[in-house]
């Protein structure tokens, strides 16, 4: 029986609800509210530029958290997300363009053919990791790329498509900020459920398999299949983020979806943090975010030397690969762990040490 006279201190579950719930803290539930009331108001305060700059980083996050899913937690490396964005974008852009289909049901459609066509070029999985994995991505990206450039008739060749944006009724999505609110449910959706699947057995048998995939199938973890469906389930969030990027875009080319886009993600998910899923959405928006500060650095700086704006493009990519190497020798968990350090650090304050 519990003492009266004793004041608890702490965090006590009673129940298998309260030990099993996402958000175990009261006061971090709260914090989560505040944040998505502080999302949903955000375009009341701001310009159309900005709600588009937003509305990219929201897009990219949704693509990053699904390489994290391979990458980060599963221990599959893959250089051919660029591809998968593309067969996202096209295949949304021919359902909706050609043969006249919704955007809703074009964008689910969309998710789940990148989706088997990520599990078909996961195969290798069973015998490859490491480098060799990644050159068999690096495959699938030069072998997709190359179709949707010669296939002319369904995809326009190199001219690509033009795609609408989507509508409901009268309603169209036209605007910066309604698309930003359709981004955003679309990212709250991919980030709950992506936090729920590494709760469950298919998540943890991910995680095993990235730690150490011998001891795994020792337990049971059939390698094959998990391995598998976590190129599945990661290829379906790109294939979506493909899909609303097309549509926000309202063009498709192979020219956008280049082996530069594949290093792009997997800077993201470097950056913010491997096996993270807001550590993805950081690096989303970081890396998205980079060349449009520096842009606007040169262009402060541009006043004593001019030619800095010349030479724009190679600053971006060497500040780019500075940002990388940066983070991999002095935080290698990226963003999210230079996060944790400083809540940690007011958690305890003034008593950190």
């Amino acid at each position: 029986m519990r003492n009266p006279f004793v004041m608890e201190c702490g965090e006590f579950h009673v129940n298998y609800k309260q030990d099993t719930a996402l958000f175990k803290i009261a006061r971090v539930r709260w914090r989560v509210l505040a944040m998505l009331a502080l999302f949903f108001a955000f375009p009341l305060i701001s310009s159309d530029y900005v709600i588009g700059l937003v509305t990219l980083c929201g897009i990219a996050a949704i693509g990053a958290i699904g390489l994290n899913i391979l990458t980060g937690f599963t221990g599959q490396i893959s250089i051919g997300v660029g591809a998968f964005l593309g067969v996202g974008g096209y295949t949304s852009a021919v359902l909706t363009a050609k043969l006249g289909l919704s955007f809703w049901v074009a964008v689910p459609t969309a998710g789940l053919v990148t989706a088997l066509i990520g599990a078909l070029f996961g195969i290798p999985s069973l015998r490859l990791k490491g480098l060799y994995l990644a050159i068999a991505t690096l495959a699938a990206q030069v072998i997709i790329l190359f179709v949707i450039s010669r296939w002319d008739s369904v995809t326009g060749g190199t001219s690509g498509l033009v795609l609408a944006r989507p509508t409901i009724g009268s309603f169209a999505f036209t605007s910066e900020t309604s698309y930003y609110y359709l981004m955003l449910v679309t990212l709250i959706i991919t980030t709950v459920f992506t936090l729920n699947l590494f709760r469950s057995r298919v998540g943890r048998a991910f995680i095993a398999i990235r730690d150490r995939d011998i001891a795994a199938e020792v337990m049971g973890i059939h390698l094959f299949k998990y391995k598998l469906l976590a190129f599945f389930v990661s290829s379906f969030f790109v294939g979506v983020a493909g899909a609303l990027l097309g549509h926000y875009t309202m063009i498709v080319s192979p020219e956008l979806y280049s082996i530069g886009v594949s290093v792009e993600y997997l800077a993201m998910i470097l950056v913010g943090g491997l096996g993270s899923v807001f550590g993805s959405i950081y690096g989303a928006v970081f890396i998205t975010l980079l060349p449009v500060f520096l842009r606007l650095g040169v262009e402060s700086l541009s006043v004593v030397f001019p030619e800095l704006g010349a030479i724009f493009n190679g600053l971006k990519e060497v500040a780019f690969g500075a940002v990388i190497i940066l983070f991999l020798v002095y935080e290698p968990e990226g963003l999210a762990k230079i996060w944790r350090n400083i809540k940690d650090y007011f958690r305890l304050w003034p008593f950190s040490y």
